[in-house]
């Protein structure tokens, strides 16, 4: 029986409060908070959508520091990851700023990267995500990618589709904040009907563009 009943927004306070005291005396002496408000309950949650989404993959919360001028100890997030794919699927984050929720991908390699650029330059796999990602910015959410500033080389410069091709991941997301229903059970409903919105979009990479 799964016991989920909400993100509280104890997990806001928890990280607005670890970005002014990033250290381990400050984590030790509050990570009971972290494991109520934070841990607990996305695990809860994760569990209750498994069979729809998949399973999770929790980010851990300290930070890679070896190539960061910055040597604040942990994160102030906690990311997870949902997917019945390798490396493509649903996104979550808590922070702060209270609930994020996204979908696509983050990482590649040359050989998906290759498959990206093919997919998005032929005529109708290209239009399909044309429409996808038209219809997830009027659903309000923001499309995150890295990069490139010219299209790649082999394309020509007004492709129809220059601004994807341009891309070398691609995901899309959107910030609830800090709504009502977050503390409460209906956070689950809330998050999986976000993720629904952005099926399209991981399923068109899993089929065109997979790891």
């Amino acid at each position: 029986m799964n016991t989920f009943t909400g993100i509280p927004f104890a997990a806001a306070t928890f990280y607005a409060e670890l970005a002014k005291n990033n250290n381990r005396h400050w984590w030790l002496a509050h990570k009971d908070i972290y494991d109520s408000a934070v841990r607990l309950p996305l695990e809860s949650l994760l569990a209750q959508l498994a069979p729809v989404f998949g399973q999770s993959k929790f980010f851990r919360p300290y930070r890679d520091k070896r190539f960061s001028p910055d040597n604040s100890p942990y994160k102030t997030e906690q990311g997870v990851f949902a997917s019945n794919y390798e490396g493509v699927g649903f996104y979550l984050r808590v922070s702060a700023a209270g609930l994020s929720t996204g979908g696509g991908y983050h990482s590649y390699s040359p050989a998906q990267l290759a498959r990206y650029r093919t997919a998005v330059d032929a005529p109708v796999s290209g239009e399909i995500l044309v429409k996808i990602v038209k219809s997830l910015v009027e659903e309000g959410f923001t499309i995150d990618c890295e990069s490139l500033k010219t299209v790649p080389r082999g394309f020509a410069r007004d492709h129809p589709r220059a601004d994807l091709l341009r891309h070398k991941t691609l995901s899309a997301s959107t910030l609830p904040g800090l709504p009502k229903w977050l503390d409460t059970p209906a956070a689950a409903q809330e998050v999986a009907a976000r993720w629904e919105q952005l099926r399209p979009l991981v399923d068109w990479i899993v089929r065109y563009a997979a790891p």
